[in-house]
């Protein structure tokens, strides 16, 4: 029997051990989290504003609060704090020096969202721009569309004046390289002697190993007053297709705000995102109740039973990927979950210093 039709007998099954299994590792993770993040799992002494993003996000939330203590709208304080992380070189799965795509182009993908108007912007494939963010909530601001894709971002971004430039630095460019010349033993392309010895290459090899990137920055703010926004920006799959599209422009998957509940996103395979909505998903479940960290877990539930294609399972029909999500409800709660153990998150908070805590997870690793 296959790994995919093992996954679906042990799920269909009432009397199957599966569930138990996951419902303990679900329930020791979320004890875990809420030991070590106590003071922001209670709606009583959430001081707000909040800002919870992904692990990249350590100032940049650190950013976002003290934008909202000056005044600042959630939303633009959340684009003003992903701006931080878009225009480092050093992070390359996101704005500047991004790994690009299979064709060595940068394309980026990023949403806003907000709260109070329930207004949205979006764009995707954009090229030239290393601020997508900020091209979203223009598009938000300055149209009544959502989402502007390829050229059209591009011409968008320029007739309003954003600086262009190209985003494809000296490391990405060599790492883009290193991974064309080891692709395929029957392209045109071969390892040259000492690629594997230059500094940027070691770096990504010491980092990655083989496996392609899926970096992104997701970060979403409450204010004082309880209105919310948030924004998700990234370069996508390292050396994805020309044109492909993952979550994180996609309103309702990479990304939701709703000012009555809170907000959530996402970052990791964003095909699995998309096919469960996934942000939407976390904050409906937020609206009936749960806490963030459980909505976080109770969407990765959807993607995991939502995962069926052999090629995503392992041998013990368990998601071979990761995806995490962050959410944040209007009273200032916090939390975020993994599909697998050992993820954090950024948190600050009014008043305090930026943290990075620790994701519930449904799986543990072996």
């Amino acid at each position: 029997m296959s790994p995919m039709s093992n996954h679906r007998a042990r799920s269909s099954s009432p009397s199957s051990d599966q569930p138990t299994r996951r419902d303990l590792l679900v329930g020791a993770a979320v004890a875990a989290v809420a030991a070590s993040a106590a003071r922001h799992a209670r709606a009583e002494g959430a001081a707000r504003p909040v800002a919870v993003a992904s692990a990249n996000g350590l100032e940049a939330v650190r950013r976002a609060v003290e934008r909202m203590a000056a005044g600042v709208a959630p939303v633009d304080a959340a684009v003003d704090g992903v701006a931080i992380v878009e225009a480092d070189p050093e992070d390359v799965t996101v704005g500047l020096g991004g790994l690009p795509n299979a064709d060595g182009v940068v394309q980026l993908d990023a949403c806003c969202m907000d709260g109070p108007t329930m207004r949205a912007g979006a764009v995707a494939a954009l090229e030239g721009f290393r601020h997508p963010a900020r091209v979203a909530l223009e598009v938000m601001r300055r149209t009544t569309r959502v989402l502007l894709v390829g050229e059209g971002a591009a011409r968008f971004a320029r007739s309003i004046g954003l600086p262009e430039e190209d985003l494809l630095t000296e490391r990405a460019r060599k790492i883009w390289l290193y991974w064309k010349a080891n692709m395929s033993d029957r392209d045109d392309w071969v390892e040259f002697p000492g690629q594997v010895d230059d500094p940027d290459v070691a770096w990504y090899i010491a980092k990655y190993g083989v496996i392609r990137p899926t970096g992104t920055i997701n970060l979403c703010a409450v204010d004082a007053a309880g209105n919310i926004g948030g924004t998700t920006s990234t370069s996508g799959l390292a050396f994805k297709m020309p044109g492909r599209v993952g979550d994180s422009p996609v309103i309702g998957a990479g990304l939701y705000v709703d000012n009555e509940v809170g907000a959530a996103g996402s970052t990791g395979r964003g095909e699995s995102v998309i096919e469960v909505a996934g942000a939407h998903t976390a904050v409906e479940l937020m609206r009936g109740g749960a806490s963030p960290t459980d909505a976080c877990l109770g969407a990765l539930r959807r993607i995991v039973s939502a995962t069926r294609v052999p090629a995503l399972l392992d041998d013990r029909g368990r998601p071979n990927f990761d995806v995490k999500f962050y959410a944040v409800n209007r009273v200032g709660e916090v939390g975020s979950a993994a599909m697998w153990s050992g993820g954090k998150f950024a948190v600050c908070r009014a008043g305090g210093e930026p943290e990075l805590l620790d994701c519930a997870h449904v799986y543990e690793k072996v």
